[in-house]
């Protein structure tokens, strides 16, 4: 994945309407999050620093670890590690 622009990213998803998550939810998806990226680095696929932070922002906003993946995918236009206009 290229370089994130987080500051881009956060407006965006600042921008969407969806259920975001309560503090005692974001606590439990925060230690979920921090399982997965363990199992990440046992299996040798190591996120990189842009990739962590991203996942951090995207949990500080409130999303839901369910919904992450599609919102990623929706902001990305395939092939150019660019967020789509």
């Amino acid at each position: 994945m290229a370089q994130i622009n987080l500051d881009t990213l956060r407006e965006r998803i600042r921008s969407m309407d969806f259920e975001r998550g309560t503090p005692e939810q974001i606590a439990l998806w925060r230690e979920d999050v921090a399982e997965a990226r363990a199992n990440l680095v046992i299996e040798d696929m190591t996120p990189t620093g842009d990739e962590d932070a991203m996942f951090a922002m995207m949990l500080d906003e409130g999303v839901p670890p369910s919904l992450m993946p599609s919102i990623i995918l929706g902001l990305y236009k395939p092939g150019t590690h660019q967020i789509a206009a």
